[in-house]
């Protein structure tokens, strides 16, 4: 497992490989802790290399669009393998993130 983040402007970009669970928390918050609310105005997270997910990466997901700003966030995952988006949808996650 191995999570990245660069930043480019006000775009946060944060790649995620291999298995996102709970042992990927501490490095998911860091990779956009760091970034004071309200100086990104995008975070898309990639998820191309991302095999499996489980419910406390879902929850981290959320907790990443609450510090982007929650009704007014602007968090894209992309890149997702089909079983990765297959996840996403049925926790209708379709309804709070861009899923692509």
């Amino acid at each position: 497992m191995s999570i990245t983040s660069t930043k480019n402007g006000n775009t946060i970009n944060i790649s995620i490989s291999g298995r996102f669970d709970f042992s990927s928390h501490k490095d998911f918050r860091e990779a956009y802790r760091n970034t004071p609310e309200g100086s990104a105005n995008e975070f898309i997270v990639d998820m191309s290399a991302t095999e499996y997910l489980d419910s406390s990466a879902l929850g981290m997901m959320l907790l990443l669009r609450e510090h982007a700003g929650s009704e007014q966030s602007n968090v894209s995952i992309i890149n997702c393998r089909s079983e990765v988006k297959d996840i996403l949808i049925v926790s209708n996650f379709d309804k709070l993130f861009k899923i692509s």
